[in-house]
C-alpha cells in the first residue's frame, strides 16, 4: 500500500525555504562585494521577472486556461505587499553587513511571530492566548540575539541598536507582505492554486521591478549598470527568487500565512549551515541561545495556532 503524500502546502513551503536560503546567500555575496543594498534587492526582481512571465505564459498554454481577472482589491493588496517586500529585503541585505548570515536570517524570521499579529489585524485570522505566550517567548529570544557579541543580560535597550532595528523592521515588513500576498491571491477568482499564485507573483514582481527601477534611476543611478555587470551571479538570484516566490505564493494560496511562515522556519537550520560552511562565520553562545529560544517559540506557535 502506497504511503500518503504530505499536503502540498508543506512540500512547497520546504522548497521555498531552500530556494530562499540560496537566494539570500547570493545577495549577501553581491552586497558585500559589488552592489548596494538597494542594488542587490533590485537584482532579485529584475532577473526573476522575465522567468515568471514566461512561466505564466507556458502554464496558461499547457492547461488551456484563460488569464483570470482579479477583484479590485487584488491591486491594493499586491501594491502594499510589493512595497513592503522591497523594504524588507533592503533591511535584510543591510543587516548582513552588521551581523553574520545565520543571525541575520534569524532576525528576519521574527516575521513568523509578526505574521500572526498582522494576519489577525488585516485578515481576522486570529490567534489564541497560548499563541500570544509563544510570541512573548519569541521576544525573549529576540532580546538575546539583539545584544550582539560581548553583551550580557537582557535589556530592552538592546533592541535600539542598528542590527536589531533592521531585523525587527524586516520582520514587520515581511509579515505585512505575507499577509497581503495571501489577500491578493484570495482575490483571484480561480480554483487552480498554481494559476492563482503565478498570476499574483507576476503582477507583484512587475510592480516591484518598476518601483525599484525608478528609485535607483533617481537615487542611485550607477547601481543599474552595476546590477547588469553582476548578471552572472544576479541571474541565479533571479532563478532562485522565482522558485522561492512561486512556492511561497502557492503555499499562501493553500494555507493560513502564519502556518506557512511557521513551517518555513526550517530556513534557520539552513542558514546556520550556510553561515558556518560557506561564509566561515562563527556563532556566539548568546546568539545560539537566542536562535534556540526563537525556534522553541515558533514550534509553540505551530502547535497552538
Amino acid at each position: 500500500m502506497t504511503a500518503p503524500l504530505p499536503d502540498l502546502w508543506i512540500v512547497v513551503t520546504l522548497a521555498a525555504a531552500a530556494f530562499q536560503t540560496v537566494r539570500f546567500m547570493l545577495q549577501k555575496h553581491l552586497a558585500t562585494a559589488t552592489l548596494s543594498a538597494a542594488g542587490a534587492t533590485f537584482s532579485r526582481f529584475l532577473y526573476s521577472a522575465p522567468f515568471i512571465l514566461i512561466l505564466l505564459a507556458i502554464y496558461l498554454g499547457m492547461t488551456g486556461q484563460a488569464l483570470p481577472v482579479p477583484a479590485p482589491g487584488f491591486w491594493i493588496y499586491g501594491l502594499v505587499g510589493a512595497s513592503a517586500q522591497i523594504l524588507a529585503t533592503v533591511c535584510v541585505v543591510m543587516l548582513f553587513k552588521q551581523r553574520n548570515f545565520a543571525v541575520g536570517i534569524t532576525f528576519k524570521k521574527t516575521e513568523v511571530i509578526q505574521t500572526v499579529l498582522v494576519g489577525w489585524i488585516v485578515l481576522s485570522e486570529g490567534v489564541s492566548w497560548p499563541g500570544f505566550a509563544a510570541i512573548a517567548l519569541g521576544i525573549v529570544g529576540l532580546l538575546l540575539l539583539s545584544g550582539g557579541p560581548g553583551v550580557t543580560g537582557l535589556h530592552l535597550r538592546d533592541l535600539r541598536n542598528r542590527a536589531a532595528g533592521l531585523g525587527i523592521a524586516s520582520g514587520v515588513l515581511f509579515a505585512v507582505s505575507a499577509v497581503t500576498y495571501r489577500g491578493a491571491s484570495l482575490s483571484v477568482a480561480e480554483a487552480d492554486p498554481v494559476l492563482r499564485a503565478t498570476v499574483t507573483l507576476a503582477a507583484v514582481v512587475a510592480m516591484q521591478t518598476a518601483i525599484m527601477l525608478v528609485w535607483l534611476r533617481l537615487r542611485e543611478p550607477g547601481q543599474i549598470g552595476a546590477v547588469w555587470a553582476a548578471r552572472r551571479v544576479a541571474l541565479w538570484i533571479g532563478l532562485t527568487s522565482m522558485g522561492g516566490s512561486l512556492c511561497w505564493f502557492i503555499a499562501f494560496t493553500l494555507q493560513n500565512a502564519a502556518y506557512v511562515k511557521a513551517l518555513g522556519q526550517v530556513e534557520l537550520i539552513l542558514s546556520v549551515l550556510a553561515s558556518t560552511l560557506f561564509f566561515r562565520e562563527s556563532i556566539t553562545g548568546r546568539e545560539a541561545a537566542g536562535m534556540a529560544v526563537l525556534v522553541v517559540s515558533i514550534l509553540m506557535l505551530i502547535l497552538v495556532i
